[in-house]
Parts: C-alpha cells; structure tokens; sequence
C-alpha cells in the first residue's frame, strides 16, 4: 500500500476508516462522494494537515483515474452505479472495505452473516473469546470497520467480524478460520435483485475456506441445508438445530441445549438460564458455541459467557414498564423475518409499531402472525399503507398511521391496558425517516422514557 494512489469511494464511516488505513501505511489518498453538496472543509477535519487526502464530489471525472492503483468501495454504494462501472472500465482493481482490512490484519479470524442474528451472535462471540485470549477484536457491520482496527492486531489476536452481503459483494482472499451463516430470508432484494444472488453472496463466506477451517450452519433452514450438503464446500460443517434433536452438532431441545458429538450427548445449559429471550436467540447461542468452539475457547467458559450475556442494545431490547405496560425496542427487526422472531418471544398481547424504508420484500409471512398476538398495528413510513393493506387481506384491520415516531408511542400508550406489550419491530429498514436503525431506535426509547 506504500506510495500506492488509492481511491475511496464513499465518505461515511467505512470509507473515513478506510482512507485512514491506507494513509497509515503511506498511501495516497482520494476520496470520492457523489453527493456534491458534501461539505468538504468539514470532511478534512478527519485527517492530519500532512495527510495526503484530496476530495472529488458529484461527478468522478475520468482524469481522477489515472494513476489509480486501487479502488475501496463502502458496502453503502451498489456496485452497478456508473462511477463503480467507470472505475471497473478503467482495469482498477475495486476492494471493499473488508477486503482492505483482511489484508492488513493478523491473528486468527472468525467470521458470522445471515440475514437475522448477527449482532446479537457476534457480540456474544466477542464476549465469550475475551473469557480466553487477551487481544480481541469486534468488527464490521456490527458498527466499528474492520479497518480501525486491523493495523492494531498481531499474531496474538483473535477477530470476530459482522459480515453483511454487501460487504460479501467485494471480497477476494478474504479467509476466515471459521465462518458462520445464521439463517438465509428474503432482504435487500432492492440491491441484490434476485434471492438467488443473495443466496450466492452470502454463501461466499466459505469461498476461500479450506478443509482444515470450519463452517457453522443451520440445519433448519433449507438453502443451508443443501449449502452445507454440497461436496463442493471444503471447510467442516458444524449443524446447530432448534427443531431436531442432531446425533452431531448443536440441538435445543425445550428446555435445554444440548451438543452430541463423537458419539456423546452434552446437556450445555438450560435456557431459563440466559438472560436472552425467545428461540430465535437459541439459535443465535448456539451459532456462537460453534464458532467459540472451533476458535479454541472451553466448553466450560462458553456457557458461563452465555449464562452472563445481556441482549444487545435495539435487539428485542427492554426499554421500561409503565402501568402495567412493558415496552420493547426492536429497531433492529429490518425485515419481515427478523420482526416474526420479536413477536413470536413476546409473551402477551402486543401493540406493534411497524413501517419504514420499502426494500421491496413482501410483509405476507409477517402479517400472517398478528392473529392472536397483535392488538393494534400503529404505520410510520414509506410502507405503511402496503402494510395495511397487506393486514387487511389476512383479516387483521385494528390499524392506526402515525406521522411519525412521537405520534406512534402516544397512539400506543394511549391504547395499551396493563399486561399489554408495545414492541417497535418496523420489518423495514429505517432510511428516509431516520439516519439509521440506531436513531429510531434510540428515538423510541427516549418517547418512551419522557412518557
């Protein structure tokens, strides 16, 4: 990367982490963003005078290309825009952010995807691989680029990484020690098109793992079932099941987890011992014993981590309880898959806010578990009314639109009797009312707390 001219694409969090790794190892760098109201004076504020940083907005004149040894593309940007398309007619090579970090870092690396559960699997990984080694690091679409941290590790340290399908989109050697893919269901099709690319992207995860590495999969989802089924993939499949009891591989059954290997079945830990609530997170849990396992970390210190883990913030997160009325912030439940698990572990009535960005995915499966769960359906967003007139066709019409997030808790305070759960679980993702998942997250715990 020394003396190489690299340009950046895109100036958010990723791309910001990622110019300050090239400079780090003494490349030059361009930062490229097409929106050209970019305040610029602001952007250089992150970067030393000496550093070797100019900025292109609007338009990437084909001029800015010459001399160009390397692109780095945030997982925000599709890879079909013109500019992306220009930079790959150019012959530059186009890294993601990932792949940038990959190629820096040392250490043992693990690495989890899926469409639901990553958060809540690889922080608890995290925790539990803290329990063994001194230098861990907890990185990717978790919140913090690979790239702030991967100059900071050595052959002592131990990664765990947050993957999402963008950043999948761009890898190259990118090779985890162990990998993980949590479930597979219908998301960003906006971007992706196709279930079947989705599918593909995700599955790329093990695409460099070799047959001395490990893969940890879901039995019961079909597309990894047969995944984890073809001859073609090298590392060692570990299965974790929340329906069938596994004669190898980790199993729940009500209500224990359980882990039969080399002809042994070991009762791991009785879930009314987590603090995680609802079989979505089982599975989560299991997910992060396989991977803890195969990362080096006892059995012994990965229940006692499991035991003491507390759910992550807008994860099925409990805000506070107010006349009899718990309120739970899901923010997190993007899509209609990760919005049935937060109300399938609600254990009463619900009053449900749902509604946001339209990522073009169908709310059928979703709207079909409101019959004998939810009270009243409370719309914000781009999608509300598709949302209602999906409930409508299955029956449910107890339906309110609120103009925004304030208006929604006041409308779901005001119908909620004591024993009654209010759950924000959008089954969208929340762009073009809030910056990011986190803010409407956090903005429906603060009505909530002023209420």
């Amino acid at each position: 990367m020394e003396k190489q001219k690299v340009l950046v694409l895109g100036t958010g969090k990723s791309g910001i982490a990622a110019a300050k790794q090239i400079l780090n190892l003494g490349g030059q760098v361009i930062l490229f963003d097409s929106n050209s109201k970019l305040d610029q004076v602001r952007l250089l504020k992150n970067f030393n005078q000496k550093d070797k940083v100019s900025i292109v907005t609007g338009e990437l004149p084909p001029e800015q290309l010459i001399g160009v040894d390397l692109a780095v593309i945030s997982p925000g940007i599709p890879l079909d825009k013109p500019f992306v398309k220009q930079i790959d007619c150019a012959k530059i090579p186009i890294w993601g952010e990932i792949e940038l970090a990959y190629q820096s870092s040392k250490g043992k690396l693990a690495a989890v995807t899926g469409t639901n559960g990553k958060t809540t699997t690889v922080s608890l990984i995290g925790e539990i691989l803290k329990t063994q080694y001194n230098d861990v690091h907890v990185c990717g679409n978790i919140g913090n680029p690979f790239t702030e941290d991967a100059l900071d590790t050595d052959d002592s340290s131990v990664t765990i990484l947050e993957v999402s399908s963008f950043q999948l989109e761009t890898i190259m050697d990118f090779h985890p020690h162990v990998s993980a893919i949590t479930n597979i269901t219908p998301d960003h099709l906006d971007r992706h098109k196709t279930m079947k690319n989705y599918i593909k992207v995700k599955e790329s995860i093990a695409m460099n793992q070799t047959e001395d590495d490990y893969i940890v999969l879901n039995y019961e989802d079909p597309e990894l079932k047969k995944f984890g089924r073809r001859k073609t993939l090298k590392p060692k499949v570990v299965w974790f099941s929340s329906r069938h009891v596994l004669k190898d591989g980790f199993y729940y059954k009500e209500p224990e987890i359980h882990y039969a290997h080399d002809g042994e079945d070991d009762v791991l830990l009785n879930v009314h011992d987590l603090i995680l609530l609802g079989a979505h997170n089982y599975e989560n849990v299991m997910t992060a014993m396989g991977v803890a396992l195969h990362m080096g970390v006892p059995m012994d210190k990965i229940v006692s981590a499991c035991k003491a883990f507390q759910p992550v913030e807008h994860r099925i997160e409990f805000v506070r309880e107010r006349s009899g009325v718990r309120y739970y912030n899901d923010s997190k439940g993007t899509n209609p898959d990760a919005a049935i698990q937060a109300l399938r572990a609600m254990p009463g009535p619900v009053i449900l806010i749902g509604g946001g960005y339209d990522k073009h995915i169908a709310f059928d499966d979703w709207v079909k578990e409101f019959k004998g769960r939810v009270k009243y359906l409370v719309l914000i967003g781009q999608t509300r009314n598709e949302i209602a007139e999906c409930a409508k066709k299955y029956g449910f019409t107890n339906i309110m639109f609120a103009e925004d997030m304030d208006e929604a808790v006041k409308d779901c305070a005001a119908y909620a009797e004591a024993g009654d759960y209010v759950l924000l679980s959008p089954a969208c993702a929340s762009w073009g009312m809030f910056d990011n998942y986190e803010q409407r997250g956090r903005i429906f715990k603060d009505l909530v707390n002023k209420l």
